[in-house]
């Protein structure tokens, strides 16, 4: 693909300045949950870890995509906020949580700021 592209379509790529930051997320839930407790987990989740710091969650409920509500990427303190809820709960055997990747084009580097 051409690297000379305009402002606009640079912007409706997600490339260069406009490259978008997300991480992904896997959780380990214990074993002897209840379908209806991994339920609620996700609802407190998707409330207290993901709206509440204005992110999205794409996936299921063992892994899945976190990225900004709107358009923009994730910030490292937003990433630490979700790491510091997901410690504190007792459903999970233990989860892991990705270094920011580009979303839309996960095999690329990150741009430097």
């Amino acid at each position: 693909m051409a690297t000379n592209r305009s402002r606009r379509l640079r912007k409706k790529l997600c490339v260069d300045e406009f490259q978008e930051l997300g991480f992904e997320l896997n959780l380990n839930f214990k074993e002897d949950l209840t379908d209806e407790a991994v339920d609620d987990f996700l609802d407190q989740f998707l409330r207290d870890a993901m709206e509440a710091n204005g992110l999205g969650y794409v996936g299921g409920d063992d892994y899945g995509l976190v990225c900004l509500a709107k358009r923009g990427s994730v910030s490292e303190e937003q990433r630490a906020q979700v790491e510091a809820w997901l410690k504190g709960r007792s459903e999970l055997i233990d989860f892991s949580a990705s270094p920011l990747i580009d979303v839309w084009y996960p095999e690329n580097a990150i741009n430097p700021a």
